[in-house]
């Protein structure tokens, strides 16, 4: 019952951020039953764990992630954590609270050596990867809800302000800023940069996809995702909180009440528009796009022509992950703690399987033998398909 209740409050919150529809549309909102699916397989478990008390039901989306031959996790009072893939043991972990409560946001970026991850204070760290000791922590505009990307030597990241913020990613120091307009009234949340070729791309709260030159920070062009629309700021949001997807020489983003763009990595034209709303991550498998609408509706679309191939409607408003491929499927968990696995082709349910009740904040992680699911109570637990 108390899941239950959280789940209106949690559905409530999207619609007064016009995730879901206007307040007015409030009594209309209805959660989609668990649907009825006949499992072609069910996954075994390797090991279970525990991270904190995870991100209970707080915004953080802490995405863990798998690198150096281990797996980090994260949890938003500040514990992280290294496991071993194979076992689950602890590695290290180290505690990031202060003086205030750590407030960790947005996920985990290996790299360089190093685990970098941002705060709900304005605080991005890093953390050496081999033994968890902390480098540095430096002090950014904004709150950090997405994760930082790296490139050239630098932590890139995209903060609540609409600051995108190079650091040294030795020192920590500042090396160039890029700012962007905040609408007085946005979503909460900011899209994660893309590094490639020496650009840097990312989504913006008015609704553009903004790149940059990555080694001195000059904007190259900034390219329209949605335009605001309608008589209330509420109708207007256009954020574009998803991180730009890049397949061959085409870069792909998607808005709220905006489109999903296809465009052109050289000349920053748009090759195709399709009108499609959401402010979740995308996945693909490198011909298909799929992606998960501000509805809950998980859609597939040919990345060359825009073509809808499926849609898969039966999931409505159960406050998916963002979709994720694994083992060749399509895969999103949902708030109650379920995982749906769908053919990539068809759309159609293949398996299905509720983790813990505490439900899901972001998608599961795919590992070389298996993957990690991380619930909003701090679980993690490594999972394996029998072939």
């Amino acid at each position: 019952m108390a899941n239950r209740k959280w789940l209106k409050r949690a559905l409530i919150a999207s619609i007064a951020l016009g995730i879901v529809g206007c307040a007015s549309e409030e009594d209309t909102i209805v959660m989609a039953p668990v649907p009825v699916v006949k499992s072609e397989f069910t996954p075994s478990q390797e090991w279970s764990t525990s991270v904190g008390n995870g991100v209970g039901q707080y915004y953080s989306k802490l995405t863990p992630t798998y690198a150096y031959g281990k797996i980090f996790v994260a949890s938003r009072d500040g514990d992280v954590v290294a496991l071993d893939p194979e076992s689950g043991d602890e590695i290290w972990s180290v505690d990031l609270e202060k003086d205030v409560p750590a407030r960790l946001s947005g996920g985990i970026n290996a790299s360089y050596g190093q685990l970098f991850i941002g705060t709900e204070n304005g605080e991005m760290i890093s953390l050496d990867e081999n033994t968890g000791e902390e480098k540095w922590r430096v002090q950014v505009d904004g709150e950090v809800l997405s994760v930082p990307e790296t490139d050239s030597n630098l932590v890139l990241v995209h903060t609540s302000r609409g600051a995108l913020v190079a650091l040294d990613e030795e020192t920590g120091n500042e090396m160039w800023t890029v700012s962007t307009e905040v609408p007085n009234l946005t979503l909460r949340g900011t899209s994660s940069p893309t590094a490639l070729s020496g650009g840097v791309f990312w989504g913006t709260a008015n609704g553009r996809l903004a790149a940059a030159i990555v080694e001195r920070g000059q904007m190259i062009w900034q390219q329209p995702v949605g335009t605001p629309k309608g008589a209330t700021e509420i109708d207007r949001l256009v954020d574009s909180d998803a991180q730009p997807l890049v397949i061959g020489g085409m870069l792909y983003t998607i808005g709220v009440n905006g489109q999903l763009v296809a465009i052109d990595l050289r000349s920053g034209a748009p090759a195709w528009k399709r009108n499609y709303s959401s402010a979740k991550d995308m996945a693909t498998d490198g011909r298909t796009i799929y992606l998960v609408t501000d509805k809950d509706y998980i859609v597939a679309v040919d990345a060359r022509s825009g073509t809808e191939l499926w849609q898969n409607r039966e999931l409505e408003y159960r406050l998916l992950t963002p979709p994720t491929i694994i083992d060749n499927k399509v895969v999103v968990g949902d708030s109650e703690g379920y995982l749906y696995w769908l053919d990539r082709r068809s759309g159609e349910f293949v398996s299905q399987q509720q983790e813990d009740d505490s439900g899901f904040a972001v998608a599961p992680l795919q590992l070389e033998d298996g993957y990690l699911v991380v619930t909003r109570d701090g679980s993690v637990e490594k999972k394996k398909i029998e072939e």
